[in-house]
């Protein structure tokens, strides 16, 4: 499934709600046609408020990102009109036309299978389904895919007409062409998928979890205030992993500081959450600790460390520059 002859993909956002407005916004920003699907009965009224609702979120958004000069407003309109909504009763005939159709229901196992059920008997053979879920794995959603070797879970993150990532979880029984299809869709349209496995909490809600967690626990004990806590995380933890990947900078600082640090933690405060696991002290053992030993998480054979340690300067630079915390020097 590819784009060929300047046809773009027709998308179909099956689910009304946050997630698949976002879709569709990012879908139509990009050129394609994008349906947002109400899958439940309603009365005409409640479908017709529900439409004017999404359809003034999805201007409301766009409306907002060319204020910050992400496109010049007079696009929005054309935009817009490649956003169609569909009722339940129209809902078909758009399923028979979407190439792509991304699952958005609530997070409620019943509402999911029903979604399917109903989707099911419109879909074309060809047609890729991924259920955006953060709550279910994959696996316990294939046996609900019509075609489960066409099945597999794209999870966004909110706003997802923002943010780049997409979480790509594939089942055992998915077409491996069916992931790489639905990879370069998604890379077309600007958005950075990652490829991970069936297992709870994705990679990012599994690692924001604990930040998140050990926030709230260092406010309750006392250790620095909501403020400060926000500030640290923005001009510290933030602004570095917004240049420089979680196991890149292990490597980039070296995977025996992780150890030291963790035996360090695990006993000043008594808590062995703060351990590190079993491959840290494998790779200390083998001597494998980063880029000064040409490996680690990462293998440097053959990088350029001098060149590779100024991109991530210049990279950490243009973020101050963003920020317009980029001072000149006192010429003192």
């Amino acid at each position: 499934m590819s784009e060929a002859g300047g046809v773009r993909e027709t998308i179909a956002a099956l689910g009304a709600g946050r997630m698949g407005r976002g879709i569709a916004t990012a879908f139509a920003y990009a050129g394609h046609e994008a349906w947002l699907l109400d899958v439940k009965a309603r009365p005409p009224g409640q479908a017709d408020a529900l439409r004017r609702e999404a359809l003034a979120e999805i201007d409301a958004s766009l409306s907002a990102m060319a204020r910050w000069g992400a496109f010049d407003d007079a696009l929005r309109p054309a935009i817009l009109r490649r956003v169609r909504f569909a009722a339940r009763d129209e809902a078909p005939a758009a399923l028979a036309r979407a190439d792509v159709v991304f699952e958005g229901v609530p997070e409620v196992l019943d509402a999911k299978r029903e979604a399917f059920a109903f989707a099911g008997p419109h879909l074309r053979p060809d047609a890729l389904l991924a259920s955006t879920t953060s709550s279910f794995l994959v696996t316990q959603l294939a046996g609900f895919a019509p075609q489960p070797q066409r099945f597999l879970n794209a999870h966004w993150l909110n706003p997802a007409h923002v943010i780049p990532l997409v979480e790509l979880s594939a089942h055992p029984g998915t077409d491996p062409q069916a992931s790489r299809a639905l990879s370069a869709l998604l890379e077309r349209i600007g958005k950075v998928p990652v490829a991970c496995a069936a297992a709870p909490g994705y990679i990012v809600p599994r690692l924001q979890s604990l930040i998140m967690n050990e926030a709230a626990r260092m406010i309750e004990q006392g250790v620095a205030s909501a403020a400060d806590i926000d500030r640290a995380t923005r001009y510290g933890l933030g602004f570095r992993f917004a240049n420089m990947g979680v196991v890149e900078f292990i490597d980039f600082g070296g995977n025996d500081i992780l150890y030291y640090a963790s035996r360090y933690l695990a006993q000043a405060l008594g808590d062995s959450r703060y351990a590190s696991p079993a491959i840290v002290d494998r790779y200390m053992r083998e001597g494998r600790n980063g880029l000064r030993d040409g490996k680690g998480f990462h293998d440097f054979t053959g990088v350029d460390v001098d060149a590779w340690r100024a991109e991530a300067l210049g990279r950490m630079l243009g973020m101050l520059e963003h920020l317009g915390m980029l001072r000149p020097p006192d010429p003192g």
